[in-house]
Formats: C-alpha cells, sequence, structure tokens
C-alpha cells in the first residue's frame, strides 16, 4: 500500500483533526473576558406552607410599586422559583404568592444597582402561606 492510498484511506481524519483543534479556539474559557451584563440578576423565592414543608406549584408575583408593572413565576419542585427579574428594577418590588385559597404576606425587595445590574436585596426571600 502505497502513500497516495493511506492519504486517501486517513486523510480526512488529519483534516477533521485540525478542525476540531482549530474549533477549539472558539470555547469559552476561564481566562477569557465574558459578558456579566447579559443575563439578567434573579430574585429566588421560596414557598412555604404553614408547617415549613415546600409547595409546588405556587404563584409568585411581584409588582414594581412606582410603575405597577408585574412578573409572575411559578415555584417548581422545590417550592422555589427565579422568574422574578431585575427587568423590574429600580424601583422596589412588592412580592406575594398564592397556592389555592392560600395567601402569603407581602415581603418588600429594593435593588442596589450599578453600572450592570440591579441585585435584589434580600437575594432569597421566603414566603409562607398564611392558614
Amino acid at each position: 500500500m502505497g502513500m497516495g492510498t493511506k492519504w486517501k484511506r486517513y486523510g480526512w481524519l488529519g483534516l477533521l483533526a485540525s478542525v476540531l483543534v482549530t474549533g477549539c479556539d472558539d470555547a469559552p474559557s476561564a481566562n477569557r473576558h465574558e459578558d456579566t451584563c447579559a443575563e439578567p440578576m434573579s430574585l429566588r423565592v421560596e414557598v412555604m406552607s404553614s408547617d415549613g414543608a415546600y409547595i409546588q406549584g405556587a404563584s409568585v408575583t411581584a409588582t414594581n410599586l412606582e410603575s405597577n408593572v408585574s412578573i409572575t413565576g411559578v415555584t417548581d419542585d422545590r417550592g422555589i422559583t427565579t422568574a422574578i427579574n431585575e427587568t423590574l428594577a429600580p424601583s422596589p418590588i412588592r412580592v406575594v404568592a398564592t397556592a389555592g385559597s392560600h395567601v402569603t404576606r407581602a415581603e418588600r425587595v429594593e435593588w442596589a444597582c450599578d453600572e450592570c445590574h440591579c441585585t435584589p436585596v434580600p437575594d432569597t426571600v421566603t414566603l409562607k402561606l398564611q392558614d
């Protein structure tokens, strides 16, 4: 078997390997600057029953106190939603949850803003359903 036949048989592997190696140059790296402004900051909301069990399927609504714009999310199987995000900032928001006929006390959340993001203060709110 001559060298020409070997190249025809295995040449595509070398070509593929060179494409894969050059393709790695575009892969994310810990040393590269990533756009940290791209992802919005979210408020973590936990919803619990009055006896401390996490509630799946609770509806959580956050309303901007100045504009009255709101976002609603639904808690997952761990009783958590992160649907409330900084699009409601910079004005304070009112957060409340409901599950069936049960409702929580409303909590107020402020925002700490910089040139890139507004971060909720506090960053986690636990709401307890009242009987």
